[in-house]
């Protein structure tokens, strides 16, 4: 690549070239256990003691800690005996397992099956069009037909999404008062970590998880404990079967993955079924009005294109979508983090 100190070559080109190099260092550095590593051992490891308790080769793994060091996901020391590595706070936090904030399980998603659509995101501009097909040689018609092809996907894919309300999960929720909804339905509720969110944050509600068979009997099974006794789950698909009559329903990146007309189709059986007074909550990411950013964002909705039917919108086009469907008295809260909040009254 041309040199940095080129005036005819900003540094702003190098970074977006290298953005991918990036991430796949930090993939693979997840996946082959280095953090976990780093934080069960206690102490600082030589790369190759590191490379020879995760069966990797010595020149490559010493190539990847140095790499993980300039992205200051890892430390280095100097020592008699050579470079002892050692993870940084950050690591610790959002890239080892067992870390509660732990991010892993998005990072593989990421690394596993959303690079695998993006490799075709030329085909999606031009056809407009999700590219499972061509990724993974399943029908596009049916994104979470294509989403949940195995069990294994599945879980991959719920544990992504769980690792992610770990993070953003009580920001969202706290936007607004919730405490006089009682009674909250969690629409594609997944592996629950909202729910159980939602549930410390607001003791006195119960969350029913709305979700298919098969993702329930997951979540059941390998997500949400049954000692949870404020969090039940109703089995369905809520465009085709009924909704129940609730307080409050959730919304967490739902509307995001289906067109206008899908959307407008499930708020208006959402409105149907809430009792008066009672609303919804929708949790996406915002862009700005004028579509100038924020760039994860803008970047989130180039990943609906290729992974679903839908897109990232603005807080006038979910509030125009909401009164579509009947509700009123729509407020917006952006909290600064990932994911913003959209509460609408009936």
């Amino acid at each position: 690549m041309g040199s940095t100190e080129d005036p005819d070559y900003p540094q702003i080109i190098v970074q977006y070239s290298n953005g991918f190099l990036v991430s796949k260092v930090m993939f693979t550095a997840c996946e082959l256990g280095v953090f976990d590593l780093l934080l069960e051992s206690g102490k600082p490891l030589s790369s190759d003691v590191i490379a020879a308790r995760l069966g990797a080769s010595t020149m490559g793994m010493k190539r990847l800690l140095d790499a993980c060091v300039g992205l200051k996901l890892l430390a280095v020391e100097m020592t008699q005996e050579g470079a002892l590595y050692r993870n940084t706070e950050i690591s610790n936090v959002y890239l080892t397992k067992s870390s509660p904030k732990s991010q892993y399980h998005i990072m593989m998603y990421y690394s596993n099956t959303v690079y695998l659509c993006w490799q075709y995101l030329a085909d999606a501009v031009r056809e407009g069009r999700n590219q499972y097909e061509r990724a993974f040689g399943v029908s596009s018609r049916d994104p979470f037909g294509a989403m949940y092809r195995s069990d294994e996907e599945m879980v991959k894919f719920m544990a992504g999404q769980n690792s992610v309300w770990s993070i953003c999960g009580r920001d969202v929720l706290a936007a607004f008062d919730l405490s006089p909804f009682t009674q909250i339905y969690d629409l594609g509720g997944g592996g629950g970590a909202l729910a159980q969110e939602c549930v410390s944050l607001y003791p006195n509600s119960t969350v029913t998880i709305y979700d298919l068979p098969k993702v329930v009997q997951v979540a059941k099974e390998k997500f949400v404990s049954p000692e949870e006794h404020q969090i039940s789950f109703h089995e369905g698909d809520f465009f085709n079967d009924s909704i129940p009559e609730a307080e409050l329903y959730i919304l967490s990146k739902i509307l995001h993955d289906w067109d206008d007309d899908k959307c407008k189709q499930l708020l208006a059986k959402v409105y149907k079924a809430c009792k008066p007074g009672g609303g919804v909550l929708l949790v996406e990411s915002l862009l700005n009005e004028d579509k100038s950013g924020p760039v994860e964002t803008q970047l989130y909705s180039m990943n609906m294109l290729v992974q679903t039917e839908g897109k990232e919108r603005t807080a006038a086009e979910y509030s125009k979508l909401l009164e579509a469907a009947g509700f009123g008295m729509i407020q917006v809260k952006r909290t600064g983090k990932l994911y913003d909040a959209v509460l609408g009254r009936k």
